[in-house]
């Protein structure tokens, strides 16, 4: 019998009374898995070889995995910090226990996120207290992580998913084929075996020689194994926030740009934001222990200390509390866009604006909130306003009616709502595809006299402030936010995605 050369390998190699891995037959035949497989299927075809399949599961480790089985999970290192600093007792600031921790960087954020949701405390208003019962010794996901690193097997499924959406471990399956001769096999090797030297592949030296007609190519299998790759993508996030520019511009809108550091007096000040308000406090906001921004411009400076000390116009009352140059002076993380709308309105960062004017922005903002489905640390927020004459409350909801209209939405609910900047106020409702509920997708309302007078603007300005993951929860039915943006991603779940157009 003339068979190709890998084919006559494997059949060579092959035994009758015991199953050979793939694998093992490439090692003794000295030839690539891959071609193995396919000699073994073509010889299945002939008769020659029985396979049979199973299917093997692993579990390994991820680099961040091997870190935590060492040094402990973040929110246990977390819980016994807080315990040693006595939380168990009455709350400490969040800031001193996550320092005695040694916590930094994502591991925060990871620590902050499962500390509720496994019951080791509770974490409100920049302070934290642990559950004097709480048993971190019985931590079923640390238990499970340190069995992995042990190679051990964990044969409860649910924790085993959870360490595998944290990126702690990774699963892989694999087919495992073993092969044995069959009695047809046999009798061709008793018979006699002839290699024929086959060609695999198409090359050029083979073209230009005209050897091309006289070789014999290896049939192309189309069931032989092969590696997996992947390709990397924009992510979806991404994608939906590039879609928002395009709609925005296509609506008549410009860009607006500008630093994500920046001085209390444009992300709050300018907004008639008091500097007692509770947004404001240490805890809730991050403030960087950096030098204070000095180039601001003083006659714009003195007319918001002004409008914040004393109101504006003949009825203005102001907010009767103190006003300090250097708090607004102090650089913090932006936990609105809307510093950006106040650099463009007041003219410090194009110059002078004369009506009508289009901005927005789709950027990062940053606020300590409490981690849930539909809040994170960091977000994206789509910011706009338009200036012009004669704007009312309707402009601005049909504004909105015709931007989410782009992307398929149409059942929007307005709720009446107070801001310090705006008057008229009031939220946006969106209504989730899956869960039927309402979920808060944005704020927006009309500038008040107090934040445009200072800034040297006499006509109407409406503006907003939405949010670009709430978009994309209504676009793509996605429940819980932290699967799409955040240290707990679930990366299958953006591979299997498919973008909305």
């Amino acid at each position: 019998m003339r068979l190709p050369q890998s084919q006559a390998a494997v059949l060579e190699t092959a035994s009758a009374t015991e199953a050979q891995t793939i694998e093992r037959l490439a090692e003794e035949t000295g030839r690539k898995p891959e071609t193995v497989t396919g000699a073994v299927f073509d010889l299945r075809d002939e008769g020659l070889v029985a396979v049979e399949e199973r299917t093997e599961s692993s579990v390994d480790l991820t680099d961040e995995g091997r870190t935590y089985a060492e040094e402990g999970l973040p929110e246990i290192r977390l819980y016994r910090a807080a315990v040693g600093a006595g939380a168990d007792e009455e709350p400490v600031q969040m800031g001193r226990v996550i320092g005695a921790s040694g916590l930094d960087g994502p591991q925060v954020n990871i620590a902050l996120s499962n500390y509720a949701r496994k019951g080791y405390g509770r974490i409100e208003s920049g302070e934290i207290t642990a559950d004097p019962d709480a048993d971190p010794d019985e931590d079923a996901e640390a238990a499970a992580l340190s069995a992995v690193a042990e190679g051990e097997e964990v044969t409860d499924a649910t924790v085993l998913e959870r360490l595998d959406s944290r990126g702690l471990v990774e699963r892989s399956e694999r087919t495992v084929r073993s092969v044995t001769l069959t009695d047809e096999g046999v009798t061709a090797l008793m018979e006699g075996i002839e290699a024929a030297e086959t060609v695999d592949r198409l090359t050029p030296e083979l073209l230009t020689s005209g050897e091309w007609r006289d070789v014999e190519f290896t049939e192309y299998n189309v069931e032989a194994d092969a590696a997996e790759y992947r390709g990397g993508k924009v992510h979806i996030l991404r994608q939906t926030a590039d879609r928002v520019k395009d709609v925005l511009v296509g609506m008549g809108f410009k860009e607006m740009a500008g630093p994500h550091a920046d001085a209390d007096f444009w992300i709050n000040d300018c907004l008639f934001m008091p500097q007692d308000h509770p947004a404001r406090t240490h805890w809730d906001r991050f403030a960087l222990e950096v030098p204070p921004i000095h180039d601001l411009p003083e006659a714009l400076v003195e007319r918001v200390r002004t409008a914040h000390l004393e109101g504006v116009g003949d009825d203005g009352d102001g907010y009767h509390s103190p006003w300090s140059e250097d708090f607004a002076r102090a650089v913090a993380l932006r936990g609105h866009t809307t510093s950006l709308s106040m650099r463009y309105l007041s003219g410090h960062a194009v110059g002078e604006l004369e009506p009508p004017q289009r901005y927005f922005s789709v950027e990062k903002v940053y606020r300590n909130d409490t981690l849930d489905p539909t809040h994170l640390l960091e977000f994206f927020q789509i910011e706009g306003w338009v200036m012009a004459e004669d704007l009312s409350v309707r402009d601005l909801m049909g504004t909105f009616e015709e931007f989410y209209r782009q992307f398929g939405i149409t059942d929007l609910r307005f709720k009446p709502h107070y801001n310090p900047y705006t008057e008229p106020s009031f939220e946006l409702f969106g209504r989730h595809p899956e869960t039927g509920e309402l979920i808060e997708i944005g704020n927006s309302g009309m500038f008040r006299e107090e934040v445009l007078r200072p800034l040297g603007i006499d006509c109407d300005v409406m503006a907003w402030g939405l949010a670009l993951e709430r978009l994309l929860m209504l676009m793509y039915g996605f429940e819980d936010i932290r699967d799409v943006h955040g240290t707990l991603a679930d990366l299958e779940l953006l591979r299997e995605t498919e973008v909305i157009r």
